[in-house]
């Protein structure tokens, strides 16, 4: 079975932005609004922000929009990073938006000092692809040490604590005249769902089919939110947002 990473790599990273719709600006647009609707503004307590699990930089390019100063984008596959630099030259935030090829576990610690981030973002389910609980506490530990008084915390992430069962595994993700898309479910443990991407692409009359497996961490919104407190952070929002992702805002206590 891959990891995360690995799985990225093998598969999905050639496929992500056409899986999330195929426009990231459009995209990046919805990810300012929803931002600011939830506080996060680059008028706070200052102006550099970190995305966690960047991608091609739905966030990264909301962060820059919304006057971050600086916005380290951080993500384990150089081909979506790359992605994201095209872009961001493209939107004018090239100076702005500073692609980290690095794990997110120790990325707060080992690229942002103490108290100097004034927004941390964790979206798109990224929480869910560290390889373990106490992966993700360290992670919201690091959060609540770097950032700043007043700062923000925004995690998404689906809840896959309430197994499906039969046919309901079988998830439509999106589909084209010459792409399909299909997610498939399995829960080995009470801790791993364990995630069966299939795509088929055609080429002439010919169809092809890809398939790779990784597991995701079946996080309750309630455990995450516990973390959190033990972290040092309150949290400000807990509710089911967009897409059926659990949108959590938290901030220094």
């Amino acid at each position: 079975m891959n990891t995360a990473p690995e799985h990225y790599d093998r598969l999905l990273a050639a496929h992500y932005t056409w899986m999330l719709g195929g426009d990231v600006p459009a995209l990046a647009a919805a990810q300012a609004e929803l931002l600011a609707g939830l506080g996060v503004s680059a008028d706070g307590p200052g102006r550099l922000a970190v995305d966690l699990g960047a991608g091609p930089g739905p966030q990264s390019l909301a962060l820059a929009a919304l006057g971050y100063g600086t916005v380290l984008a951080v993500d384990t596959s150089a081909r979506l990073l790359d992605e994201l630099t095209e872009l961001a030259a493209k939107a004018g935030h090239a100076d702005t938006v500073r692609p980290v090829l690095a794990d997110l576990r120790g990325a707060l610690p080992a690229h942002t000092g103490p108290g100097t981030v004034a927004a941390v973002v964790c979206m798109g389910d990224t929480l869910t692809h560290l390889p373990a609980r106490q992966d993700v506490v360290a992670l919201l530990g690091d959060a609540a040490r770097a950032l700043a008084p007043g700062g923000r915390l925004v995690l998404s992430f689906r809840d896959l604590t309430r197994p499906l069962t039969g046919t309901d595994r079988f998830l439509p993700v999106r589909a084209t005249e010459d792409r399909i898309m299909t997610c498939v479910l399995e829960y080995p443990d009470e801790d791993t769902a364990l995630v069966h991407d299939l795509v088929h692409t055609r080429s002439g009359g010919t169809w092809t089919q890809e398939v790779s497996s990784y597991p995701k961490l079946r996080l309750s919104p309630e455990w995450v939110e516990e973390q959190c407190a033990a972290a040092g952070l309150a949290v400000r929002h807990s509710e089911v947002g967009a897409r059926g992702l659990h949108v959590l805002v938290a901030e220094p206590a």
